[in-house]
């Protein structure tokens, strides 16, 4: 990607003075600040391109090879680019300080209010709520804003005030100088947490940090199709942060209980349907289980212990996505273990019947290759 010129991008020509480019930088540094225009990418990105462009033109001896070779010419100088805003801050702090950015930007700080941590939640879900879609409460046990102070840290009647370690900026700077220049190094303020404030006089319910463990009921909608490993965020529903940072996210992740009748393959599901010998003979038309209650289903005549038979739509629907899987029906005829002296009667009688026996059907399928296997 080819870069802008870093005169254009400051709005200053080629023959302006450091003064004026300082000058240039703070003014858009200040229209182009992060904490002026939070969750801004476009500006963020504005933000890091003229402070690139600044590091540039205000060091005589890039600016002099850039002036002549173009971007070509920083190549080994160092990396001109920032892609931490912090690093901005470290480098340009007394820019920062010197043009008024403490006041109106909290010191260009590289602290933010600290985030709540998230919680992850295991949600156990029947086939049938899979296939229906439900809504679930869930009780969770997580940091609260703390109902005495408002999250504030504060004691009722008590205020913040501002840090006496930073003086409000959130962050301390220490400076050092060597052989090779003035080096600054900031880290976040560890009176204040990088908050700029501390509070007079702490919350005795949550000892000043705005927060306190409870218990809460949220709501969680499962759409129909989920299975084990799909998971479901809940933004700002997990623990509170210490004085009034962002709230962290619910990961809500899905976990399908194993059911005594289905068997689920992707979409599908499988039935195992025990049939009598007499139905498997003769066919029939019974009324079987299915995700959304009973249907009726036809057993045709002469089918074999195993056949799975397809009945259309009557799965799990499709997540995001219109239509549903199958139901898969295996017959599986049923060998009495115990019957009567009347029944094993007719059981013997049976046996003489040429069609009953499987060896009438030698002349083809399974049982004419075993019949050549034991003739060779």
């Amino acid at each position: 990607m080819t870069k802008r010129d870093y005169y254009e991008i400051l709005g200053v020509g080629k023959t302006a003075s450091l003064d004026d480019i300082k000058k240039s930088y703070r003014k858009l540094a200040m229209q182009y600040h992060p904490d002026k225009n939070p969750g801004d990418k476009v500006s963020e990105d504005k933000f890091k391109e003229i402070a690139e462009a600044y590091s540039v033109l205000s060091d005589d001896q890039k600016r002099a090879n850039y002036d002549r070779y173009g971007h070509e010419g920083l190549r080994g100088m160092g990396q001109q680019g920032f892609d931490d805003i912090n690093d901005i801050f470290s480098h340009f702090s007394d820019i920062f300080q010197g043009f008024g950015f403490g006041d109106s930007f909290g010191g260009g700080r590289s602290s933010r209010p600290q985030r709540g941590a998230d919680l992850e939640v295991k949600l156990k879900l029947t086939i049938q709520e899979i296939a229906e879609g439900v809504t679930k409460k869930i009780k969770l046990r997580k940091n609260k804003e703390c109902a005495t102070c408002g999250g504030n840290g504060a004691a009722p009647g008590s205020k913040r005030k501002t840090c006496s370690l930073c003086h409000g900026s959130g962050q301390v700077k220490q400076v050092s100088r060597s052989i090779f220049g003035q080096f600054v190094n900031v880290t976040v303020c560890k009176n204040c947490e990088g908050q700029g404030t501390v509070v007079e006089k702490p919350c005795t319910a949550c000892h000043g940090n705005g927060v306190m463990m409870g218990e809460t009921i949220i709501n969680v909608k499962v759409p129909p199709g989920v299975t084990t490993g799909n998971y479901i965020p809940l933004r700002g529903q997990g623990h509170a942060a210490p004085r009034g940072g962002q709230a962290g996210d619910v990961i809500v992740i899905m976990e399908e209980l194993e059911d005594e009748l289905f068997e689920r393959h992707g979409d599908d599901v499988l039935l195992d349907l025990p049939i009598s010998f007499p139905q498997a003979v003769l066919g029939d038309e019974i009324e079987i289980p299915t995700l959304s209650g009973k249907a009726k289903l036809t057993i045709p005549s002469g089918i074999q212990s195993g056949k799975i038979l397809r009945m259309r739509g009557k799965g799990i629907p499709h997540l995001n996505g219109s239509g549903s899987g199958d139901q898969l029906v295996r017959v599986m005829v049923y060998t009495p273990t115990h019957l009567t002296e009347r029944e094993k009667k007719i059981i013997r009688e049976l046996t003489d019947c040429e069609n009953l026996s499987p060896s009438s059907n030698t002349d083809k399928g399974f049982f004419k290759k075993v019949k050549e296997a034991f003739a060779g």
